[in-house]
């Protein structure tokens, strides 16, 4: 299954690949944009074990505002048994990341195969 909303700002689309659910984001994630992502955070129904890959590789700017969204919607995975796990972030969004400590909490792939292979960056 593969849905997709968003604007001409920011995209996000949701497929399911080898057992992970992939929310494939594109554009920029900021308080105007991030509504979609908080929707589809909530509309993933996770069970115990899943994986919820968020994919940034096409996202060039990222506010606290989609950073936020991300950290609720973590604590919604954990308490269902399942993680989210971020994929592709690019140089500015990967320094919001870093700076804030978000790094340390969230798994980080260069890619969704390396998280699929289960080869974090760090």
């Amino acid at each position: 299954m593969v849905s997709a909303q968003g604007d001409d700002r920011f995209t996000l689309e949701v497929r399911h690949v080898q057992g992970a659910t992939v929310l494939k984001l594109a554009g920029e994630l900021d308080h105007d944009t991030a509504e979609p992502l908080r929707q589809a955070l909530e509309a993933v129904t996770l069970d115990g074990g899943e994986r919820l890959l968020v994919d940034f590789s096409d996202v060039g700017f990222c506010d606290s505002t989609g950073l936020n969204v991300l950290l609720r919607g973590r604590l919604t995975a954990e308490r269902a048994g399942a993680r989210i796990e971020l994929v592709g972030l690019r140089r500015p969004v990967e320094r919001m990341f870093r700076i804030t400590g978000a790094d340390e909490i969230f798994p980080v792939y260069a890619d969704v195969e390396d998280a699929l292979a289960g080869h974090p960056q760090h």
